[in-house]
C-alpha cells in the first residue's frame, strides 16, 4: 500500500511537473510573440570569413564587424556561419552565408523566415569580392551590377564533341544549340537565368560612389602589368558599373571567359557586359523573388556590389592550369586585401545613407 500511494504521489508530482512546463513553454511563446520584431534598414550581405570574425586575417565580413560596426550578435543556427551581427543605432544586420549558390539561398530563405527580423522595408547590399574579366576591368576595383546571369543552369557538350561551327558547348536548358532563337524565358521551370536589378537603385549607388579613391599597391602593379594587350586591365583600381554571371563552378580561362561573355549578352538580350564572375549572387536573386510573393521582403531593394580579386583568365603566354595553381585559395588570390577592403569601402557609405536617413527611403526606393 505504502508503495502504491507513493506512485501516486510520483504520478501526481509528474503531471504536476508537466503542467508547469506547457504552462511555461505557452507563457514563454506567449512573451515571444508579444516582443515585436527589429526593425532592419540595411541588410548587409557577406559570402565567407577566412577565420573569425574580428582580430585576424579578414575575410568579406571583418571589415564590417570591426569598423561599421557590427557589435550586437545573434545566434543563426542552421545556417553555415551561425551568428549573424547586428548595428542597434543604425538598424543595419550583417550576415555570412557561406559560399556558393546554395548556402546563399539557405541563409536568406532563413533570414526572411526568422520572426526576429521586420525585413520588409529592407535594402539588401551584397559586398562580396569576384573575379574580373580582364577586357573589362582590373583587379581592386568595384563594379555595380545591373544584370546577374545565372552561368550554372545550361546544356553542356564537351567543346572535344561539340559540332565545328559552335563558339563553345553551351546551350539554353531550353534549347539546343548556343544561340537559341527566340530566347527562352528568363523564368521558368527549367530556371531563373537572369535578373535586373531596379535601374535606378543601381544608378544611384554608383552616382554616390564612383568617385572614391581606391588604393592601388605595389602587388597590384605587378600582376596587372602582365596583362600587355588588355587596356582596361591595365587602369588602376576604380568604381564602375558592371554585371555579373553567377554559378557554383571556379571557371577560368580565356575559352571559359568568352563563353561568359557571350551567356551574359545572349541572356540580357545584349544589354549586359560581364565584367564579374561570382557564386552566390543568383541564389540571392532567387530567394528574394521567391519571399517577396509572400511580402517578406522587397526584391526590388537589393544592391550587388562585386569587388575584383583576380583576374578570370591568365595574360598572354601562361595557361589556365598554371594560373589555377597560384589562386585555387582566397588566401592567394593577388587581389584579396585589396578587394575586401574595396567592398568594404564602396559600399558602406551606401548602407549608411539608406540606414540613417530612413525618413527618405523607408518608403521611397531611389
Amino acid at each position: 500500500m505504502m508503495k502504491r500511494r507513493t506512485g501516486r504521489l510520483n504520478w501526481t508530482c509528474r503531471l504536476g511537473m508537466v503542467a508547469g512546463l506547457v504552462a511555461g513553454l505557452w507563457g514563454g511563446q506567449a512573451r515571444a510573440a508579444q516582443t515585436p520584431p527589429l526593425d532592419v534598414h540595411v541588410v548587409v550581405v557577406t559570402t565567407f570569413e577566412l577565420g573569425q570574425d574580428q582580430g585576424d586575417m579578414p575575410g568579406e565580413f571583418q571589415h564590417w564587424v570591426e569598423q561599421y560596426p557590427l557589435d550586437q550578435t545573434f545566434p543563426a543556427p542552421g545556417t553555415e556561419h551561425g551568428v549573424l551581427r547586428y548595428n542597434a543605432k543604425d538598424h543595419v544586420l550583417g550576415l555570412v552565408s557561406g559560399e556558393g549558390p546554395s548556402h546563399m539561398a539557405a541563409a536568406i530563405t532563413a533570414l526572411a523566415l526568422d520572426p526576429r527580423f521586420d525585413l520588409r522595408h529592407a535594402y539588401f547590399v551584397l559586398a562580396g569580392i569576384a573575379g574580373v574579366n580582364p577586357n573589362k576591368g582590373t583587379i581592386g576595383s568595384a563594379a555595380w551590377a545591373l544584370h546577374v546571369v545565372n552561368g550554372g543552369a545550361a546544356h553542356l557538350i564537351d567543346a572535344r564533341e561539340i559540332p565545328a561551327d559552335w563558339p563553345d558547348g553551351f546551350t539554353p536548358l531550353q534549347g539546343h544549340v548556343p544561340n537559341e532563337q527566340p530566347r527562352p524565358p528568363l523564368h521558368s521551370i527549367a530556371g531563373d537565368m537572369a535578373y535586373t536589378l531596379r535601374p535606378s537603385l543601381v544608378q544611384w549607388a554608383y552616382e554616390k560612389t564612383r568617385h572614391i579613391a581606391l588604393p592601388d599597391n605595389d602587388g597590384l602593379r605587378t600582376h596587372r602589368r602582365a596583362y600587355q594587350g588588355f587596356p582596361e586591365a591595365l587602369k588602376s583600381p576604380h568604381v564602375m558599373m558592371g554585371d555579373t554571371i553567377s554559378g557554383e563552378t571556379y571557371w577560368l580561362g580565356a575559352r571559359m571567359n568568352q563563353w561568359a561573355e557571350r551567356w551574359v549578352a545572349y541572356w540580357t538580350d545584349h544589354q549586359g557586359e560581364m565584367v564579374t564572375t561570382a557564386e552566390e549572387d543568383i541564389g540571392l536573386c532567387q530567394a528574394l523573388a521567391l519571399q517577396a510573393r509572400a511580402g517578406r521582403v522587397d526584391d526590388q531593394r537589393l544592391l550587388v556590389l562585386r569587388t575584383t580579386s583576380n583576374f578570370d583568365m591568365p595574360p598572354n603566354g601562361v595557361t589556365p592550369a598554371a594560373m589555377l595553381a597560384n589562386a585555387a585559395h582566397e588566401e592567394t588570390l593577388p587581389g584579396l586585401q585589396a578587394s575586401t577592403s574595396a567592398a568594404y569601402q564602396v559600399a558602406s557609405p551606401i548602407v549608411k545613407e539608406l540606414a540613417t536617413h530612413w525618413d527618405r527611403y523607408e518608403t521611397q526606393v531611389p
